[in-house]
């Protein structure tokens, strides 16, 4: 049992290296439940390496992970101590850039084929939790479409109700707008809003500065592998300490 102050995800001293390159230097996080975080910063500052970390889709090289105040190990299945890596991905889903929908299925069968596989629960439920879904998406008049007949903003919003359908307990977003053409991204970032306005905990890495301060709680600002400022929103976006992130915000601002 956890109670209302444990962090449903906490790392420690988090580093990620591939080979030589180290790409993660000791990142500390606490994910407080119902919390938006946003997470800002250059290209290859390592954003998208540490939220693949926070499902296990990377594999971390050091550092300790807690999930709901239990440790998080590199095996699959659970022990009696910690929970696998398994377990982690089916209470923490995730949408990427891309939306890796299955091209021979439909949306709605899309949606239903990660709780009716991995998760043995019944059809009708099913079914009914996905056309749910599909519609607090906007696209319940889409059950029967295939992925090539939609629009890139209509794809990445089926893969929203698709994580949604596995009933996280965390959502994480890594730049879901990066490559939608920029008359589809508003549609997407209302979808995110409407879950933050719900209580979802989320994490998102994005690019989208105005989006980020007004819908997260706390902004981290990675460079160089690190976490190099974090804060509420008002002060990082708008009244920065470093100069480094100053610079990084003026592109944004020009």
């Amino acid at each position: 049992m956890t109670d209302a102050q444990t962090p449903v995800i906490s790392v420690r001293g988090l580093t990620k290296s591939y080979g030589s390159l180290d790409v993660l230097k000791g990142i500390d996080l606490d994910l407080p439940t119902g919390e938006v975080l946003a997470i800002i910063g250059p290209s290859g500052s390592g954003k998208s390496t540490l939220i693949r970390c926070l499902n296990m889709m990377e594999t971390l090289t050091d550092g300790t992970f807690e999930f709901q105040g239990k440790s998080v190990s590199k095996s699959f299945k659970d022990s009696g101590s910690s929970y696998g890596v398994g377990t982690l991905r089916r209470r923490v889903g995730m949408v990427f850039q891309h939306f890796n929908l299955y091209p021979h299925l439909t949306v709605l069968q899309n949606v239903t084929k990660g709780p009716l596989v991995v998760q043995k629960r019944k059809p009708d439920e099913v079914k009914a939790d996905a056309t749910r879904l599909l519609g607090l998406v906007g696209l319940a008049d889409k059950c029967d479409a295939f992925p090539s007949h939609l629009s890139g903003g209509q794809k990445q919003r089926v893969a929203i109700a698709r994580a949604l359908a596995m009933k996280p307990d965390v959502m994480l977003f890594d730049e879901v707008t990066s490559a939608l053409d920029p008359e589809l991204v508003g549609e997407v970032l209302q979808v995110v809003k409407n879950l933050a306005l719900d209580g979802m905990t989320m994490v998102l890495v994005t690019h989208e500065m105005a989006f980020a301060a007004e819908v997260a709680d706390r902004v981290i600002f990675i460079d160089g592998g690190l976490i190099a400022e974090e804060g509420p929103p008002a002060k990082v976006m708008t009244n920065p300490d470093s100069d480094r992130l100053k610079s990084f915000l003026s592109r944004f601002n020009a």
